[in-house]
């Protein structure tokens, strides 16, 4: 779930710190994210014409239980579900209903949990049954941008090196950043600090430091960047109309490198 920038900040306007993790707790952070990973992959495998979105937000919170987890999102400054379910021009939080997914459309699907106290959150665009060449792409680019910045994940990096990174990908490809929203650090919060632009110039921000949680997360459109948000206050969607498309994981800067912590492990077990 991402977190709002610039004048969409409309719920909390503190600068939150950056909380650096002890290997202990990014292995904690680990399980609450492969929970998350395990469940994301289920629900890419439901999404079928004709299911109804809050057949997916019921799977979602069900398996969470099951997972001896609790889901991060419902009742989350009052957002109603456990799941964010963003259909075509909807770019983030995106209400489960009764409105039944169709045959061509792309859908975001943007999940968390909490286990263990720490929080975890990813996020996956999916096409149901045929989509268009352009809305293919943009699902695709979502994806490979994310990557693109998680490349810049490296002790002593800038943080708008992600950014950049993230920026020139999506642009090269003719597509748009979304700018109004914004990725976020995480940890026993759903969203600690630093707020992780997907635009920006390289060789600004903090320097990026072992310990560093990150939800890093592109969202993109195929139109123009300028949003709104819809009057349940939201959902946001392009102000064009254009399609949009997020991909999000969240990831630890290691002695080793940079760790997708919500993967989908196949033979992980939950303990």
């Amino acid at each position: 779930m991402c977190s709002l920038a610039g004048w969409q900040r409309t719920r909390s306007t503190k600068v939150k710190m950056i909380v650096y993790k002890s290997e202990a707790e990014i292995a904690i952070m680990k399980e609450s994210g492969r929970r998350v990973g395990r469940i994301l992959a289920e629900l890419k495998e439901m999404v079928k014409p004709g299911i109804e979105t809050k057949e997916l937000d019921r799977y979602a919170e069900k398996r969470t239980l099951e997972f001896g987890a609790t889901p991060a999102f419902k009742g989350y400054n009052g957002y109603p579900a456990s799941l964010c379910v963003s259909i075509n021009e909807e770019i983030v939080h995106g209400i489960p209903s009764n409105r039944r997914l169709q045959s061509g459309d792309l859908v975001s699907l943007d999940f968390g949990v909490i286990y263990g106290g720490f929080y975890g959150d990813a996020a996956v665009t999916v096409p149901v049954g045929q989509v268009s060449e352009e809305a293919r792409k943009l699902m695709e680019i979502a994806e490979k941008s994310f990557y693109c910045g998680l490349e810049q994940v490296k002790e002593g990096h800038h943080l708008s090196d992600i950014s950049a990174a993230i920026q020139e990908e999506v642009e090269r490809s003719g597509f748009s950043v979304i700018r109004d929203f914004v990725g976020h650090g995480i940890g026993r919060e759903l969203h600690e600090g630093p707020q992780i632009p997907n635009f920006g110039l390289p060789g600004h921000g903090p320097r990026l430091k072992k310990g560093m949680t990150l939800a890093i997360e592109p969202m993109i459109a195929a139109g123009h960047w300028e949003t709104a948000v819809l009057s349940n206050n939201w959902t946001a969607v392009t102000r064009d109309g254009s399609l949009a498309a997020h991909f999000e994981h969240s990831v630890a800067l290691t002695e080793a490198g940079a760790e997708i912590l919500t993967a989908d492990d196949e033979e992980w077990r939950p303990q």
